[in-house]
């Protein structure tokens, strides 16, 4: 079976890599010239763990290859997965220009039946956008090829998608077509002869299953960091609180770790997305659009954190920032909480030098007007030399076995504002420095 993957972006490419993995041949197709021909050599452009050698193998074994040549890409495969980007409207709304853009290619292009699969995430409805858009270029051309519309969304964890694709909690389809749906189970065999449990349902459905996962996420998180501003307040220990929350079997411990908010590709995309869906459908989605202002409100009280422990006045002060990424093992820093925090304690006055095991290329150009007051540095040593605090935003492995000790003869003062909680158990972390976690009085 041959399969065509429009996109290569964080989803496009991955899912690529994998299904061939799966012994499928895939075409893999973006209008980026530069990318493409770096993906032929078998340069990887994102930082993805277990990416790259996946890749290299697959080009070897000559089961993947890259095109700028969408044409090609349609005429030559069975099944045409959509996985171009989705950018946030000003309003919030997931901005669907680029995937209407692929399926009038595809309506246009194709010459035989065709599965087109939405692999993006987009919102309730594109589904029957996408067949209506396909469909008028079949009219156009005076075309009765006939086609089916899947919805197959995608659930990766930036830093672990290459496990999550290989072993998913779980394959969602949505299709009205038994034929497409016995396609479907053809592309994920592997999976399917594994017994990896598989959702068939309408298009509708799945598309909202998506949405509905990652606002639920993004509504944990921002209920645990705003317990952890109460009880920074009344004398508790949110840690203590979200392991007992956690092992109730009814919540479970996952996404209960206090921090500075959450950030990335999906969250705030996706739980702003569905706020909007629930708008135009006259449905307000109040616990959601609460955890949106909880999330902008959970940034905003870790720089006031700092900036009140530090004497109100920041003029002069040196910072260092470790952890630029929205999280660790992956160099995106889209709605990365560090984003807002530099920004904040720049306009109070700090001058900034920070390092990130992989987010530093991405902080230059999304932080370049504020360039002058921030400092790249090689790693986290040089970040704090001559600092008057450190402040951990990311938590990277490197961080956490920091040699303590020369971090404080390296600083200036010794602040040290931990907001992921890292050293909360640590004795010696005590001893050295004015030591703030999140979510502890």
């Amino acid at each position: 079976m041959r399969i065509g993957v429009i996109g290569t972006g964080y989803v496009g490419l991955v899912q690529g890599v994998i299904l061939a993995q799966f012994g499928l041949n895939i075409i893999c197709v973006d209008t980026n010239k530069e990318k493409i021909e770096k993906l032929k050599n078998g340069e990887v452009p994102i930082y993805e763990p277990g990416l790259e050698d996946l890749l290299i193998k697959n080009i070897e074994e000559k089961r993947i290859e890259f095109t700028t040549d969408i044409e090609y890409a349609v005429k030559n495969s069975e099944v045409l997965f959509i996985a171009v980007g989705t950018p946030p409207a000003d309003d919030g709304s997931a901005d669907l220009k680029y995937v209407l853009e692929v399926a009038e290619s595809i309506g246009k292009h194709m010459e035989e039946y065709k599965v087109i699969v939405d692999k993006s995430t987009v919102p309730v409805g594109t589904g029957k956008l996408v067949r209506n858009t396909i469909q008028k270029k079949l009219d156009e051309r005076n075309s009765d090829l006939k086609f089916d519309i899947v919805s197959n969304p995608e659930f990766l964890r930036e830093g672990k998608a290459v496990n999550d694709c290989l072993r998913p909690d779980r394959v969602v389809i949505g299709t009205e077509s038994e034929k497409a749906a016995e396609i479907m189970k053809k592309v994920y065999n592997v999976l399917y002869i594994n017994e990896t449990p598989f959702v068939f349902t309408n298009i509708e459905t799945a598309e909202m299953i998506k949405y509905a996962s990652n606002a639920f996420l993004a509504v944990k998180i921002s209920f645990i960091n705003e317990m952890a501003l109460l009880a920074e307040k009344v004398g508790a220990d949110v840690q203590k609180i979200a392991s007992a929350m956690g092992q109730d079997g009814r919540i479970s411990p996952k996404f209960l770790h206090a921090g500075p908010g959450y950030g990335g590709s999906c969250f705030p995309k996706d739980t702003k997305a569905i706020a909007d869906i629930g708008r135009k459908n006259d449905e307000n989605l109040l616990v959601i659009e609460a955890a949106i202002k909880a999330n902008e409100k959970q940034k905003e009280k870790m720089v006031e954190k700092i900036v009140k422990n530090m004497g109100n006045d920041l003029t002069g002060k040196v910072i260092a920032i470790l952890g630029l990424s929205f999280k660790p093992e992956t160099d995106d820093m889209r709605e990365a909480p560090a984003l807002d925090i530099i920004r904040g304690l720049v306009k109070n006055g700090a001058k900034i030098k920070t390092y990130c095991p992989q987010g530093m290329k991405e902080a230059e150009w999304r932080l370049k007007d504020i360039e002058e007051h921030i400092k790249y540095c090689s790693n986290e040593y040089e970040a704090v030399q001559d600092t008057d605090a450190a402040v951990i935003v990311t938590e990277w492995n490197q961080f956490r076995g920091m040699n303590l000790k020369r971090v404080k003869e390296a600083m200036k003062d010794n602040y040290l504002f931990d907001l992921r909680n890292i050293y909360s158990k640590s004795s010696e972390v005590e001893n050295l420095f004015k030591y703030f976690g999140v979510g502890k009085s």
